[in-house]
């Protein structure tokens, strides 16, 4: 059993207007969650208008999994720079799909 504690690997907020931002949270575990098959804890929002439009996460025991609006679906994690790309990705699909509201 590893001796290794929790080590914060990103901790940021990224502004995309005066009314939009998201953070970013990502952990590495010495041992995977509870429905997970890796490692790495994670928190990933994007607020627009003062509301989390956009969420990544892996709470224990849930798994991955993406909230977009009101609807949850799983996510395919496979690395951290993946995660964060389909994140970003998620983002750009939202902006443009939102820019008119």
């Amino acid at each position: 059993m590893s001796n290794m504690k929790a080590l914060l690997l990103l901790q940021t907020r990224i502004v995309y207007a005066e009314n939009a931002f998201a953070d970013l949270v990502l952990w590495q575990l010495p041992q995977p969650l509870v429905g997970s098959a890796h490692p790495f804890k994670y928190r990933l929002a994007f607020v627009g208008n003062g509301m989390c439009v956009l969420r990544y996460d892996n709470e224990s025991g849930e798994g991955d999994h993406r909230h977009c609006g009101c609807a949850e679906t799983a996510y395919a994690y496979t690395t951290p720079e993946a995660l964060i790309a389909d994140f970003q990705n998620d983002i750009e699909r939202w902006n443009h799909e939102n820019r008119h509201s």
